[in-house]
């Protein structure tokens, strides 16, 4: 038997979700196909912390072993390959309307060939954004130029992680910039480690989240206080200076950075936490108007409330806008915060028509997760994770209504209804340093297997604040081990 194939490009929070849906629900002539470049799923959220005690590197790194099969429930899950599910380690190095083409071939799936292609009758683009610099596992460690080794590799992620804490030690001073949750952490967790250093934290606003309560920016600057971190607002670095160096007080050279306004910092290293680029050019290639090309959403993909990619209604005729030209993919995943949405079953949207501006050229391309315009969802993976569920009950309601009719892929009756994703409100937790829950214990260095340091966190959730000493210093990652299905204990947590 033939079977139709619905393709998940990204395996990350939503991605995932989406895909492990579509294995439970589809029909059995159809298949998905999950591509990524990564040999492991990255939980990106416990990278800053693992960046600084790398010791707990590897339990960022979990296997794909049960990708398809979500929490672990007791019951026995299928294979993470199979002939109905596959999971390919590959880039995405072309796209068009109904195939993609791969970095690799893979004979046993038909995907074979010096241009190896994959066909789809579905697909969902869950490839996120850009990463930056400091959690980028595919880039340079700092301005390190040492070749990485084992890129996209449960080993080149553990190595990476180790090579940047070693470059953090080497510094006589770190530079964050960037108030999100990223760069927040960062200082944070530098500061606590390593008391000695001059830590400044440095962003272009007035205010650190502005999107979330005040009180969460005055809880947090109170944290960078106490930790002797220099927070500087309402200020933007001059990349031009970025490499300049000036003699420290010690007649050592040191890094000096200076603001846009002329003022002078002192950093040996600097932390390069501002936002993340969409990672759309495949999509803009092929469907130009669906790319947002102004704005706060600059770059990322216009959706209808079905998570259908989405073109303005007015500005030329829906069949004009596809190109089938093919253009490289720089496959990057996303991150930020904790929550939940809302998958509209039997709530209401305040606004039927919200998305009544937009046509959807292509019914059977979704996008999700932080290359989405999605009606002002925060760029997280609990909103990418709601986001894959809605995509992916979609497109099983398409498939089984079109194969009703005998005709797949063409649209279904105007009655046929849609779930409709709805952003909850924006909510998020971030840590803000380490702290030890005995109060004999005084933090002079951190040793490098102690376990008895606990995570301070701030959080905003249903627009509610408060603090919580609520997780290990490993950020309870294995939480998500269990969480993808996986049952490890310590030992296993190295594979």
């Amino acid at each position: 038997m033939v079977c139709k194939t619905v393709v998940v490009l990204g395996a990350s929070y939503g991605g995932s979700h989406a895909a492990q849906i579509l294995a439970q629900e589809l029909p059995d002539n159809w298949r998905v196909v999950l591509v990524d470049r990564n040999s492991h799923y990255n939980h990106l959220y416990a990278l800053p912390r693992f960046a600084v005690l790398p010791e707990h590197a590897h339990k960022a790194f979990i296997p794909y072993d049960n990708i398809f099969g979500g929490p672990s429930n007791g019951q026995a899950a299928e294979p993470a390959t199979s002939s109905r599910q596959i999971l390919l380690h590959a880039h995405v190095t072309s796209l068009q309307s109904h195939s993609l083409t791969l970095s690799r071939a893979f004979p046993q799936y038909g995907i074979e060939g010096d241009v190896p292609r994959l066909h789809f009758d579905y697909l969902v683009y869950a490839l996120g954004s850009h990463l930056p610099a400091p959690i980028n596992l595919w880039g340079p460690v700092g301005d390190d130029i040492a070749p990485l080794l084992d890129v996209g590799t449960k080993a080149g992620g553990i190595d990476w992680l180790k090579r940047f804490r070693s470059r953090i030690e080497q510094a006589g001073s770190v530079l964050v910039v960037g108030g999100g949750a990223l760069g927040i952490q960062y200082a944070t967790d530098i500061a606590e480690v390593f008391p000695t250093k001059s830590v400044t934290l440095l962003h272009s606003r007035d205010r650190l989240l502005p999107r979330f309560d005040e009180n969460m920016h005055e809880e947090i600057v109170s944290a960078l206080s106490s930790l002797n971190v220099t927070t500087v607002l309402g200020e933007r670095l001059d990349l031009g200076s970025i490499g300049q160096t000036s003699k420290a007080k010690d007649g050592t050279m040191e890094g000096v950075v200076r603001t846009v306004s002329g003022r002078e910092i002192r950093a040996s290293i600097v932390l390069l936490c501002t936002g993340q680029t969409p990672n759309t050019a495949m999509l803009q290639a092929i469907m130009p108007d669906s790319v947002v090309s102004s704005g706060p959403s600059k770059g990322m993909v216009r959706v209808k409330r079905s998570m259908q990619i989405a073109v303005p209604r007015l500005s030329t005729k829906p069949e004009s806008r596809f190109s089938d030209e093919p253009v490289q993919l720089l496959s990057r995943l996303s991150l930020t915060g904790s929550a939940s949405d809302a998958r509209e079953t039997d709530t209401e949207v305040d606004d039927d028509d919200d998305d009544a501006h937009l046509d959807v050229p292509c019914a059977h391309m979704f996008a999700i997760g932080d290359a989405a315009d999605a009606f002002g969802a925060i760029n997280a993976g609990h909103t990418a994770y709601y986001q894959g569920e809605v995509a992916a009950r979609n497109i099983v309601k398409l498939i089984i209504a079109s194969e009703r009719k005998g005709d797949a892929g063409k649209e279904v009756s105007s009655d046929f209804e849609l779930d409709r994703y709805v952003p909850g409100q924006p909510a998020i937790k971030i840590s803000l340093g380490l702290v030890c829950p005995f109060p004999c214990y005084v933090i002079v260095s951190l040793p490098t297997n102690t376990h008895r340091l606990q995570t301070q966190s701030l959080y905003q959730v249903d627009g509610v604040v408060g603090k919580k000493l609520d997780a290990a210093e490993d950020l309870d990652a294995p939480l998500m081990w269990k969480f993808c299905g996986i049952e490890a204990d310590e030992d296993g947590m190295f594979l």
